[in-house]
């Protein structure tokens, strides 16, 4: 696993959050303890396997800020973050299926298997412990599941560094409605959708490292700050600015 580090979290979360590499391919695990501060979640192409104070939750692929209501400060949270496109192998539903929603694992998972992960999480007791637990869980699904479509990895990465639509369809060879079918079911979203959230991903990131917003919209693919401020706003609701003032 990789070196843990805290934080402000590349989803938004504000307060405590730590992550660290999973040993799933591109994967990560993460802990949270909630505060009264906590910013909404931000889109990032991703899914997650869940658990919070006894519970086992599925987080679906976001197409804006989520906001969690009725949650206490100090509610603790562990999660598996998947790649994009590695979820559905995971949890047996395409992507689209869950976009924008936060159900209970048992809605996915036969009641046994979810019973199981129940009492290993509880045995488990700590974050750290937990995380492991949740890992094992979705590493064993993996393998027991079909072999995900091997394009979704390619298609995930080119987008990610901007490629237009047409020319990644014809570098997976399939038509342009082929890919946006392909993207509903491992991502959440079609393929310009999900170009959008990566790119805020990497502005973010970048903003956070101090960079000048200029060299952000320019780096990570905008056409000028103008662009990259509409963005921001459009799919985490908020400009960027409010997004990395401390917590």
């Amino acid at each position: 696993m990789g070196q843990e580090r805290d934080t402000g979290g590349p989803t938004g979360v504000a307060g405590g959050y730590r992550e660290r590499a999973a040993r799933l391919a591109g994967a990560a695990l993460w802990t949270t303890t909630t505060t009264p501060s906590a910013r909404p979640v931000l889109p990032d192409g991703c899914m997650d396997l869940i658990w919070s104070e006894g519970r086992l939750l599925v987080a679906g692929p976001d197409t804006g800020p989520y906001r969690p209501e009725g949650v206490p400060p100090g509610t603790r949270y562990v999660g598996v973050r998947f790649a994009p496109g590695q979820a559905p192998s995971v949890l047996g539903v395409p992507a689209r299926e869950l976009r924008d929603l936060r159900v209970p694992l048992a809605d996915l998972w036969p009641a046994g298997a979810v019973r199981e992960l129940t009492e290993r999480t509880a045995a488990a007791g700590e974050p750290g412990p937990v995380a492991r637990v949740l890992e094992e869980a979705a590493a064993a699904r993996l393998r027991e599941a079909a072999a995900p479509d091997g394009r979704t990895a390619a298609v995930a990465a080119a987008l990610a560094r901007g490629r237009p639509v047409a020319e990644v369809a014809r570098a997976v060879a399939l038509s342009e409605r082929q890919l946006h079918r392909l993207s509903l079911d491992a991502f959440g979203y079609g393929p310009k959708t999900l170009t959008r959230v990566l790119r805020l991903v990497r502005a973010l990131d970048l903003a956070r490292r101090g960079t000048p917003y200029a060299e952000v919209a320019l780096r990570a693919g905008y056409a000028d700050q103008a662009h990259l401020a509409r963005e921001v706003k459009s799919l985490a609701g908020a400009p960027m600015g409010v997004l990395l003032a401390p917590g």
